[in-house]
C-alpha cells in the first residue's frame, strides 16, 4: 500500500495524543526530511518523513513492547516493509535485534534520542528555540549525564558510529536539521 504523508500523520495520532510525542514525531519526520536531501535521497524524502513520523507509533500506547507491537499494527495496514523494517530498527538492541541497515535506518536510530537532547537544551536557553544553539551548548549538556537523562548518549553514540560519523558531526547536522523544523512551528 502506498502511504501518504497524511495518512501516515492520522495513523500515528490514531495511537498517540499527548502533544510532546505528536511533536516529537513532526521534529524527527523533519530531521529526516532534512537528512534525505543532504545525504543524496532527495528523491526519497517523503520516504524518510513518514519514517520519521511512524518512528514512535506504538510507544504511548504499548510502552513496553515499544518498535514491537507497531510492526503488527503496521503490517495489518498493509504498509510497505521497508518502512516497518525502519522505523523497528531504531529499538536495536533495546527492544528488538533489527539491526539498522539502510542509511535512512542509521539516520533515525542516531537522531531519535538525539532530537530530544537537543530540545531539551534548546529549552533551556532565553529563546527556547534551536535557531540560536550552538555546538558547544550541546556538548555541555550531553557531559552532565543527569541532564535529559531519558536521552540515552549510548544510544546517540552508537548511531553516529552506525554511520561513520564523529560524534560533534551528528549533533551539528541535527542542530541545523532541527532549525529547520523550527522555523516551520
Amino acid at each position: 500500500m502506498e502511504l501518504t504523508r497524511q495518512a501516515a500523520f492520522d495513523l500515528f495520532c490514531e495511537y498517540n495524543k499527548e502533544p510532546f510525542h505528536i511533536k516529537h514525531a513532526l521534529t524527527v519526520e523533519g530531521v529526516m526530511r532534512y537528512f534525505a536531501k543532504k545525504l543524496g535521497y532527495g528523491d526519497e524524502e517523503e520516504l524518510w518523513g513518514i519514517v520519521g513520523l511512524l518512528h514512535d507509533l506504538d510507544f504511548e500506547q504499548y510502552p513496553e513492547q515499544h518498535c514491537i507491537k507497531e510492526q503488527e499494527i503496521m503490517r495489518g495496514r498493509g504498509i510497505d516493509e521497508r518502512i516497518i523494517h525502519a522505523t523497528a530498527s531504531h529499538g536495536y538492541k533495546l527492544t528488538v535485534d533489527i539491526k539498522p541497515e539502510h542509511e535512512m535506518e542509521k539516520v533515525l536510530y542516531a537522531v531519535d534520542e538525539l532530537t530530544g537532547l537537543i530540545g531539551a537544551v534548546a529549552l533551556m536557553r532565553p529563546s527556547k528555540s534551536v535557531q540560536d544553539l550552538e555546538l558547544k551548548s550541546v556538548k555541555k549538556k550531553y557531559k552532565n549525564s543527569n541532564f535529559a537523562a531519558g536521552c540515552s548518549r549510548e544510544v546517540i553514540e552508537r548511531g553516529a558510529q552506525l554511520l561513520g560519523w564523529e560524534l560533534d558531526t551528528l549533533i551539528e547536522d541535527t542542530i541545523l536539521a532541527m532549525r529547520t523544523v523550527d522555523a516551520v512551528d
